[in-house]
């Protein structure tokens, strides 16, 4: 006979190394207080709609409290045997009570119990990730604060373009992240959904009170069809996509980082805290905690992509496959808010070498499309602007010199319309100055765009 608590139709066990197999107490104990938190919802309801007695209900609720405590403070011990946080706490609550500990489990089914515990953990691990979303918000706005008029060469196809304010650039990534925050929130409305009572797929034929153990758990609402609640993991799916696509931010900021605080660029320079050394080479300096970010997304994409694989071919409701849920999951969340963590520190604390920044805004052609709006302003059609201005560019890479090094003659002969002024034109500082269109890199409009970002971490 099995000594399962679900052993009654079988003859024998299963050899132990198959328990093993099949069992996944060694990574959703995670779930211990979230299962805990839904069956003292689950009791009170019991207890409300007349299922359980009073004196059942606060046997029970005590047990739960006492099994509550030991969880906090760690003191718990998980069997294989008991193949899952639920049996294993609810064989806990039985050697603690005794049989009228069974009675928890009236009206529900492990499914609708997983389904519950996960939803309260990834409630509670979106508000986390979105508290963190806002701490490295605010660290970006204070370095820019500090770097509104320091410029920096920008680049597209890693090729210097123009010449921009170095708040300019880190202000990007705030806005990424707002987009990425604004997902988190918008995903707690799917999130925040009770599955709690929709039994093993087809409800209960106790007179349970689904939307009574909701609103003891915080849910706005219930699942409206129990094949759906047991059998959902779009919550789960929507979190892990969000996550990618953060990741895929801090990837690219990442990136950035690493070329700044290489000897070729030298823009920035990272706090020791966030940096390491060599076995063997002792001048190194090397950002690896950018670099274990850059690459701690890869697993991030495979852990959506894992469950979305899991998913595609699976009937309605519950299956085997989605024990699957959860490791992807809880390694997504460790790893999210540990690269959010690391990247609040490294943003505060990195080094801008400006002088580095402002130098090589002068040291290249980063200004020629100053030339070109110049002439475009006089009256010249742009596209001959561009002409005239690539002309010059030419001149100068075949002279070894830049544009602000010609004299005005050089300038008269490429065009009558070019005077004196056109080296005022010519200056990074003035060129970024200049640039207040909406949204643009000019001073104005990076205060402005930092005012507004101050306004939503309010």
């Amino acid at each position: 006979m099995s000594g399962k608590l679900w052993g009654g139709r079988f003859t024998k066990s299963a050899e132990e190394w198959v328990d093993e197999f099949g069992a996944s107490i060694s990574f959703d104990q995670e779930l211990v207080l979230e299962d805990i938190q839904g069956s003292l919802a689950h009791v009170a309801m019991l207890q409300k709609t007349g299922i359980l007695t009073q004196e059942e209900a606060g046997q029970i609720t005590d047990g739960l409290k006492t099994l509550q405590k030991r969880a906090e403070h760690d003191e718990l011990s998980f069997k294989v045997e008991m193949e899952d946080i639920h049996l294993n706490l609810e064989s806990m609550l039985i050697a603690e009570i005794g049989p009228v500990g069974g009675k928890l489990h009236t009206g529900r089914s492990r499914n609708d119990q997983v389904a519950t515990d996960l939803h309260l953990y990834m409630r509670t691990q979106a508000k986390e990730v979105i508290t963190l979303i806002s701490g490295l918000q605010k660290a970006i706005v204070q370095k820019a604060e500090e770097n509104v008029e320091t410029l920096i060469p920008g680049y597209t196809h890693l090729q210097r373009a123009q010449p921009i304010s170095f708040a300019h650039h880190l202000m990007a990534y705030f806005w990424m992240l707002e987009r990425d925050k604004q997902r988190f929130q918008e995903s707690l409305k799917r999130i925040n959904i009770s599955p709690l009572g929709a039994g093993a797929l087809a409800g209960t034929t106790f007179p349970i009170d689904r939307h009574y153990s909701a609103e003891l758990l915080g849910f706005e609402g219930i699942y409206e069809n129990s094949l759906d609640a047991v059998s959902d993991r779009d919550f789960a799916l929507e979190f892990l996509s969000n996550s990618a696509t953060m990741m895929m931010h801090l990837s690219r900021f990442s990136e950035e980082i690493i070329l700044w605080s290489s000897q070729e660029f030298q823009f920035i320079e990272l706090d020791d805290a966030f940096s390491t050394g060599s076995s063997i080479m002792p001048q190194k300096k090397n950002p690896d905690m950018a670099e274990l970010i850059r690459g701690k997304t890869g697993r991030v994409y495979g852990n959506l992509t894992g469950l979305l694989t899991v998913l595609k071919g699976l009937p309605l409701a519950y299956n085997k496959d989605m024990q699957e849920d959860k490791e992807g999951v809880f390694d997504t969340v460790k790893t999210v808010l540990g690269s959010l963590k690391i990247f609040t520190g490294m943003i505060s604390t990195l080094k801008v070498k400006k002088e580095v920044m402002e130098k090589a805004t002068k040291n290249d052609f980063s200004n020629a499309t100053e030339l070109a709006d110049y002439l475009a302003s006089k009256g010249m059609p742009f596209r001959e602007a561009h002409e005239v201005v690539g002309k010059l560019v030419l001149f100068c890479v075949q002279k070894g010199c830049y544009l602000a090094d010609l004299p005005l003659n050089q300038f008269k002969q490429a065009s009558s319309l070019f005077e004196e002024d056109i080296y005022e034109a010519l200056n990074p500082y003035q060129a970024v100055k200049r640039r207040n269109s909406a949204g643009g890199t000019g001073f104005e409009q990076v205060r402005s765009a930092l005012e507004k970002a101050s306004k939503i971490l309010i």
